[in-house]
């Protein structure tokens, strides 16, 4: 990435299946090698809690079967992120933690805030555990980190090569417009892409325009993309043009300002999480 003014030195990881631990490592690895930067595993060991008020009697046995299914997962996950890293001569870092009384999620941000970059999976509602749930929103509204999220079983080009920027003229597209460089490759194709009426935003087509311009002074071949909404979602077309120019990532911004704004960009995002096909960085 030589050229680069961003630089990505701390990459944090959430591995939270064995599944997933090696789609996400596919991914996490080529980008800590191309950066130099400190590789980060991240699992969490869930909590098993007896909540006051409530009469209830776990025999010892159950707690210790319960201790020692959390600790064979998390060997298991160690295992995959050992042999994806053992050969590699950036640091890398295996990180277990407990969660006790708080959540999966509560953990995961405080990783997070002393990270550049965070990967982490699509949800799995089939192999996620119960306070793994909602991880992905949680990361993305309250960590104050750019966010990766890598869509199951996802085994395509490494991240970074040509990215399409979704550009909605909001405080978190802007965000993202400039968190993408941390993880575009040197001379990367970044297309700008912004969905609206051809013929009420012929004149705002300049914050496009400049934006493409400021990647091209970092050295990036950038370009301007725009498309008529046409009845699509958002997330139909971001996956359309991405398919298009053979995106290996699309950057976007996340939720809104204000949870009335929300409705609009929040519901965007919450497609994109449930459904993406392709790795997606998420600024807030």
């Amino acid at each position: 990435m030589e050229g680069q003014t961003m630089h990505l030195k701390t990459l944090l990881v959430c591995l939270t299946t064995p599944d997933n631990a090696q789609t996400l490592m596919r991914a996490a690895v080529p980008l800590a090698r191309a950066c130099g930067a400190h590789l980060i595993g991240l699992h969490t060991i869930e909590a098993l809690l007896v909540y006051p008020g409530i009469a209830m009697h776990i025999p010892g046995p159950a707690f210790a079967e319960f201790n020692k299914s959390q600790h064979n997962q998390a060997q298991e996950i160690k295992d995959v992120f050992d042999r994806h890293t053992r050969a590699e001569d950036f640091v890398s870092e295996w990180r277990l933690v407990r969660t006790e009384s708080a959540s999966a999620a509560d953990r995961m941000i405080e990783s997070a805030r002393a990270a550049d970059l965070v990967l982490l999976s699509q949800a799995d509602k089939q192999h996620d555990r119960v306070d793994q749930s909602h991880i992905q929103q949680r990361l993305i509204r309250e960590s104050g980190r750019p966010v990766i999220m890598i869509p199951l079983g996802y085994d395509g080009p490494e991240i970074g090569n040509t990215v399409l920027m979704g550009w909605s003229g909001t405080r978190e597209a802007t965000r993202a417009a400039h968190d993408v460089m941390l993880v575009a490759r040197d001379k990367a194709e970044i297309g700008v892409l912004h969905v609206g009426d051809m013929e009420t935003d012929e004149l705002t087509d300049h914050p496009t325009i400049e934006l493409a311009e400021m990647y091209a002074r970092h050295g990036y071949a950038a370009r301007v993309i725009h498309r008529e909404r046409a009845g699509k979602s958002v997330m139909d077309s971001l996956h359309h043009d991405a398919f298009e120019i053979g995106a290996d990532l699309i950057a976007t911004g996340a939720f809104g300002h204000s949870w009335v704004y929300d409705f609009v960009i929040g519901a965007a995002t919450r497609d994109l999480l449930a459904k993406a096909r392709l790795p997606i960085l998420f600024s807030k």
